[in-house]
């Protein structure tokens, strides 16, 4: 019998609220999303933690940016260091940056071995960066990140719409509670995504809008928060009481 699961439902015990960041396709800015929230709410004094999920195209340590010395350490399990006051953990530390090119159940067999392995301190807050897509890393997360709420990214791309309404139907199956819809990358004159998603009943926080200057502060924390985004995104966060 796989002891695995029992060891996760410890190694979580300890986190009050779990956010699965999650968006329908790649590229809709769920990962910026993800480190920013961490970030603002590391800002109002939560302890906070950060999970890059993403087994294809991990990220999140772009950025945030990791120092080099900043490494788990092993004791009775993993250790995630802390990085600009955030728990960090990420399947980069294990793959190196080079491509991980796994099958459906050895990507299960990863993720939950690393929900087994990582010890996490007493967090207020752990934000989840989750892989796009219905692929199997959601609905392992959906199975094992029992106190999961997923915040869900979209563009108001018609592309992004649509990949966005099989995600909401998946997770309104499956019973996974939902905090909301955030919109990335709004221009002036965009169709707003409620009109698109409205039948799923599921609130549209806000939008962000596109910010041509968030790629000069990509690996600069300090600077990333005086984006137009990441200011956007804390007033949501403070409207929509995310906690």
């Amino acid at each position: 019998m796989d002891p695995r699961p029992e060891i996760i439902a410890r190694r979580l015990a300890k986190i009050k609220t779990i956010i699965a960041v999650a968006g329908g396709k790649g590229g809709v800015g769920k990962s910026t999303v993800a480190t920013i929230l961490a970030l603002i709410l590391r800002e109002q004094f939560h302890r906070v933690g950060l999970l890059d999920l993403d087994f294809y195209g991990p990220s999140a340590h772009v950025i945030l940016w990791i120092p080099g010395g900043a490494q788990p350490r092993e004791e009775k399990g993993i250790i995630p260091p802390e990085v600009h006051g955030l728990q960090f953990m990420s399947l980069v530390y294990y793959s190196g940056g080079r491509p991980s090119p796994l099958r459906g159940p050895d990507v299960s067999n990863a993720f939950i071995e690393l929900l087994a392995i990582t010890r996490w301190d007493d967090l207020d807050f752990l934000i989840v960066d989750m892989p796009p897509g219905l692929g199997d890393t959601t609905l392992d997360a959906i199975r094992w990140l029992t106190k999961a709420r997923f915040l869900v990214v979209s563009t108001p791309s018609r592309v992004s719409l649509e990949t966005v309404k099989k995600l909401l139907a998946l997770l309104t199956e499956l019973g996974a509670p939902i905090i909301g819809i955030i919109e990335n990358m709004r221009r002036d004159g965009d169709p707003l995504s409620q009109d698109h998603l409205g039948a799923f009943k599921v609130p549209l926080l806000g939008g962000l809008p596109f910010d041509p200057e968030l790629e000069r502060s990509l690996g600069n924390p300090g600077q990333l928060m005086g984006t137009a985004l990441a200011q956007a995104l804390n007033r949501i966060v403070l409207e929509a009481k995310i906690e």
